[in-house]
């Protein structure tokens, strides 16, 4: 680790009133990410949490987004925090010098959402618990009075989320490039709902039974189908990874919708599921395809993939439950 992030994080720190740069006793880098420099910041007996926003993304293709994102992130755990407690770590502070931020340290009784999917361990309903926490956050964004001014972020969004993941993916795949060159358009031109936009099972932990939802980097306001087909995205990936588990994971999607719908009330539900199963399956493609491919698929599963998931692009089923019974 380079003495300038030290000395970075510890400035963070001071910058916040959270201690003097000569109390820091300790930082170590966190991994898992490809978007942010994060570490775990010891000083005065306790540990927080600093993040600061790449402007390049730590993948295999160029991937370049606007640095300044960590204020929206910041918001939007703000806001995720307020509308369900418990549901985003808690917050110390933003500076706009530093272009950082630091929140809790969560490492006491929780688990990753991903770790424990990818090992197979029993499911305990985690699924619905996250699909309750996104659909009260969606319809609390609907409400009159909400502040959408940290979250005009659609430039962000573009760069890190529809170019990277839907037109990356178009220009490999030309016989559905038209469809999905239009997706992207469609999520880019609606400001519907305040939209996460990277629920995936790595960025979900689990403390003492409930979810906290983190790395909001890609927060805007947008449409609501992105983060649930986003979140469901990985739950099928992995049905394709750990055939033993295909049916508990893709039982986990008929749940997860079943739990978010409840909340929608801001739409017709049938419009909302329909996006959701047109978009799922362009993710899928995504994901073996486009510019960050999860790193747990072999080639003979991502064949796989892309063989279910090209016929529910070029001809979308309207529910998820239409999409499941087509899914080989």
């Amino acid at each position: 680790m380079s003495a300038d992030f030290e000395t970075r994080c510890a400035a963070l720190l001071a910058s916040l009133g959270l201690c003097a740069p000569s109390e820091v006793t300790s930082v170590e880098r966190l991994t898992g990410g490809v978007a942010s420099d994060i570490a775990a910041v010891s000083f005065r007996g306790r540990i927080v949490c600093v993040k600061f926003a790449l402007s390049k993304l730590n993948v295999a293709e160029d991937w370049f987004a606007p640095a300044h994102r960590g204020q929206a992130e910041y918001a939007w755990l703000k806001f995720a925090g307020t509308t369900v407690p418990g549901a985003a770590p808690a917050l110390f502070g933003w500076s706009k010098a530093d272009n950082g931020f630091a929140m809790e340290y969560l490492s006491d009784d929780v688990y990753l959402w991903k770790a424990a999917l990818l090992t197979g361990n029993p499911d305990r309903g985690e699924a619905p618990k996250v699909a309750d926490i996104l659909g009260r956050i969606h319809a609390a964004s609907t409400a009159a009075g909400f502040d959408a001014v940290p979250f005009k972020t659609t430039e962000d969004f573009d760069a890190l989320r529809l170019d990277p993941y839907l037109r990356f993916t178009a220009g490999r795949h030309p016989l559905l490039a038209d469809t999905l060159l239009a997706m992207a358009d469609g999520i880019r031109a609606m400001r519907r709902v305040l939209v996460h936009g990277d629920v995936s099972p790595k960025n979900i932990l689990i403390r003492s039974g409930a979810p906290v939802i983190l790395d909001a980097e890609c927060a805007t306001m947008g449409d609501p189908a992105f983060d649930v087909a986003f979140c469901l995205n990985h739950l099928m990936l992995k049905s394709f990874h750990l055939p033993a588990q295909t049916a508990a994971l893709r039982g986990a999607v008929a749940r997860f919708w079943q739990t978010y719908a409840r909340h929608a009330v801001w739409e017709p539900v049938f419009e909302l599921e329909a996006r959701v199963a047109a978009l799922l399956p362009a993710l899928m493609l995504a994901r073996v395809d486009g510019k960050s491919p999860v790193e747990y698929l072999g080639a003979a599963t991502r064949e796989r993939v892309r063989s279910a998931a090209v016929p529910l692009i070029a001809r979308p089923a309207a529910t998820l439950g239409g999409l499941l019974d087509r899914m080989t």
